[in-house]
């Protein structure tokens, strides 16, 4: 797909079709979306991929206050995990990512996002979660950081590709020279 028609096209669906997401699938689109950039290339993450059966059991992690109900239909979650601050010596200099981490994350979940539109597999990130109850289901200790979790699938028929709806470019871009 060409780069334009994917950022045309991409965008959080929330009414997915029966068909599944593959196990490969998954794990391209994990593995392309590692490829993104991160601060002192500390990838500050660990990514869960949930699918399957197990997938219609992670759902209640996301149900928060009533929100999230569509979810019933997704047929996979990647869960992205926060990981401690990556620190390195350069010289004479120590560097640190903390400050970025944020960033970092955002980044990835781009690519995510965008690797699996382009593999033909719709999203939603979902940021209303429930961290504590993520962290049991993965068997990981409370407190474990969870930013953001993409739930995965492809779009029921009809669902319509919406025109995006966007500030005036002038709006959000200045030339400097």
């Amino acid at each position: 797909m060409d780069l334009e028609k994917l950022f045309l096209t991409r965008q959080s669906t929330r009414e997915f079709s029966d068909e599944t997401v593959t196990d490969g699938q998954l794990e391209r689109i994990c593995r392309l979306a590692t490829l993104a950039p991160s601060a002192i290339n500390g990838q500050p993450y660990r990514l869960y991929a949930i699918n399957g059966g197990k997938a219609k059991k992670f759902i209640p992690n996301i149900m928060v206050n009533g929100a999230n109900k569509w979810a019933d239909g997704v047929s996979a979650f990647i869960v992205i995990e926060q990981a401690a601050p990556y620190t390195v010596q350069r010289g004479t200099r120590t560097i640190t990512n903390e400050q970025f981490i944020g960033n970092d994350i955002g980044i990835l979940t781009a690519y995510i996002t965008l690797a699996a539109e382009d593999m033909g597999v719709q999203s939603c990130i979902v940021g209303l979660r429930d961290e504590k109850a993520i962290a049991e289901f993965l068997n990981l200790p409370e407190g474990t950081r969870f930013p953001l979790v993409v739930a995965l699938g492809h779009s029921a028929d009809g669902y319509p590709v919406r025109e995006k709806q966007r500030k005036p470019f002038e709006n959000v871009y200045k030339l400097i020279k």
